[in-house]
């Protein structure tokens, strides 16, 4: 299982690139893009924002490929803010429902509305990746901050676990594509809601005190 889990988070990313092909020829193949709204929300609430980091073709795409030409800079503070993220998470459902609302009843319209939605905001996190770093849009992606409120209310999962022989070095703060300080959770879980669980602060970390623990979340 951890073998497929390492493939697909490397090139799930190719699932992203056939949607926007397909999509061009048959819009309604881009109804399919319903699985990547629905399943982040459903992951989350057994394994917080597991999807995000994992399984997400879209965050594969982020990290395969425009990683590789991003800039590094954290993105700011207010990017994670809920109040922010609510106006984003408000203003994408209204465009989303309303359009699919205006379509009933003719698939291609809806999926005109899938396709869009995909292309317009994968581009949007490109853009954002050129003056941040590569998973700019995660912070505040809409389906990210459902899954995120969510997960706050799963037990007992399996979860990041910050050790006790952790040295506070840093390093896994810098390597955080999501701007977490995962050394804050010294001798704890590592229960931060947005963590998307991508392990690249365990691989980080010199002294390995960063981990996976089933822990029950308190």
């Amino acid at each position: 299982m951890e073998k497929f889990l390492k493939l697909w988070k490397k090139y799930s990313f190719t699932l992203l690139i056939a949607f926007i092909v397909l999509g061009v020829f048959d819009l309604r193949f881009a109804v399919v893009a319903a699985i990547c709204m629905i399943a982040p929300v459903i992951v989350s609430i057994f394994k917080g924002r597991f999807w995000c980091g994992n399984l997400c073709p879209r965050g594969s795409f982020y990290d395969n490929v425009v990683s590789k030409f991003s800039n590094k800079k954290k993105p700011p503070k207010f990017f994670k803010s809920y109040y922010f993220r609510a106006v984003i998470l408000a203003i994408m459902m209204t465009v989303f429902i309303s359009g699919v609302y205006k379509n009933w009843g003719n698939l291609y319209g809806i999926g005109m509305v899938f396709y869009r939605l995909i292309v317009v905001t994968t581009v949007v996190g490109i853009l954002l990746s050129l003056v941040y770093n590569h998973r700019t849009w995660c912070n505040f992606c809409p389906m990210g901050t459902l899954a995120s409120i969510t997960g706050k209310f799963r037990k007992s999962k399996k979860v990041l676990h910050v050790s006790s022989s952790c040295v506070s070095c840093k390093i896994c703060e810098k390597k955080c594509p999501i701007g977490l300080v995962p050394h804050d959770y010294k001798g704890d879980i590592l229960s931060h809601p947005d963590c998307i669980q991508c392990g690249k602060c365990a691989v980080a970390c010199p002294k390995k005190a960063i981990g996976y623990d089933k822990i029950t979340i308190k």
